[in-house]
């Protein structure tokens, strides 16, 4: 029984294994939470196998987490299955929709042709059966990377990502929750790796919205960014690195993939992220920050050539079947929202 965090440790669940749900988010209901997420237990790189399908847990405590299971297995009879355990399916997202009572819940596709397309599922219990809907939605015709999803008060739902190696944008949802409405808006507009904005995580807090984003430098991780609006819209001010006091520019090797409030307490806010690669930790930011920066810099020189050859002959494995965890509470100083480490710390801690 654990009754603390321990960022960065191995994570087990209530049965001695290790917790899969990867790239996900926490659904709080009825006193309960469910942490749900890629299930990467048999991941294996050197057989082609990207994941086994999303598996959630439960908890009443947020330490201790059981089992529930794969709530949306893998397809392993269809090759050509978004749902194969060859595809390259990331970050569940699960919204409940209270006029249609249905759990709707989107996932990244990056697909063989180098195109992102997401793949939509509904069922009537969070942990499921699902329902496939539809798969290969290239949301307002544009190859969609990392991504949120939330619904506002009055069930209104809003869909934040990564416009690939663009942009951001925010989109509307239609009121099933499994298109987009047409109307959106754009953010963060960058060149290219490393610098454009993926995985996205809102959050609301005293009437205004907030998005934390990673840099893009694949598995490896880079310097966090938090920005600031009044709208679902924005428009969005840049606030700076979330992780202010973190030497490695790595968001303390990890990458942020939700935002969640602690039920009953006054301002408690944990960002969830993975450490997708904790034997790599010992790599600099800033040398292959500089090799994806040359990767998709639109005229190579010699030089740039030189840095990509290098980074690609000593690229990692991307074993990201022992990644780990980093959740750490929110620390408020006027409108900038910091993640301070901690190597254990409890809820008991807060108000």
């Amino acid at each position: 029984m654990y009754d603390s965090f321990q960022p960065g440790k191995i994570w087990l669940d209530t049965e001695g294994k290790r917790i899969h749900a990867h790239g996900g988010s926490v659904f709080y209901k009825d006193g309960i939470y469910y942490w749900y997420g890629e299930n990467k237990e048999f991941t294996d790189p050197k057989k082609n196998i990207w994941h086994w399908g999303v598996r959630c847990y439960k908890s009443k405590d947020l330490y201790n987490w059981d089992d529930c299971g794969i709530i949306i297995p893998p397809n392993e009879k269809d090759d050509n299955s978004s749902l194969h355990p060859t595809a390259c399916m990331d970050r569940p997202h699960i919204i409940h929709n209270a006029r249609t009572q249905k759990y709707v819940c989107w996932l990244k596709i990056m697909n063989r042709d180098g195109s992102q397309t997401e793949t939509i599922l509904t069922a009537d219990d969070i942990l499921g059966p699902y329902s496939l809907v539809r798969e290969g939605l290239k949301p307002l015709g544009m190859s969609a990377g990392d991504f949120d999803l939330a619904v506002a008060p009055d069930g209104k739902a809003y869909y934040y990502f990564e416009r690939v190696h663009s942009e951001t944008i925010c989109a509307d949802l239609t009121d099933d929750y499994m298109d987009v409405t047409g109307y959106y808006s754009t953010h963060f507009p960058y060149s290219g790796p490393p610098f454009v904005r993926e995985a996205t995580a809102h959050f609301f807090r005293n009437g205004k919205h907030y998005l934390v984003t990673s840099g893009t430098t694949g598995y490896l991780p880079n310097p966090s960014e938090i920005a600031q609006g009044d709208t679902w819209h924005g428009p969005f001010r840049v606030l700076g690195d979330p992780h202010p006091y973190d030497e490695s520019h790595t968001s303390y090797h990890s990458q942020i993939s939700s935002v969640f409030k602690v039920a009953g307490k006054k301002d408690l806010y944990i960002a969830c992220a993975d450490r997708w690669l904790p034997n790599e930790m010992h790599r600099e930011y800033q040398t292959y920050a500089r090799a994806f920066e040359s990767m998709f810099r639109p005229e190579k020189d010699a030089e740039d050539i030189q840095r990509v050859e290098e980074y690609l002959r000593t690229a990692p494995l991307e074993d990201t079947s022992i990644a780990d965890y980093v959740w750490l509470p929110f620390r408020f100083d006027g409108e900038m929202a910091y993640l301070d480490w901690k190597d254990e710390w409890r809820i008991s801690d807060y108000e």
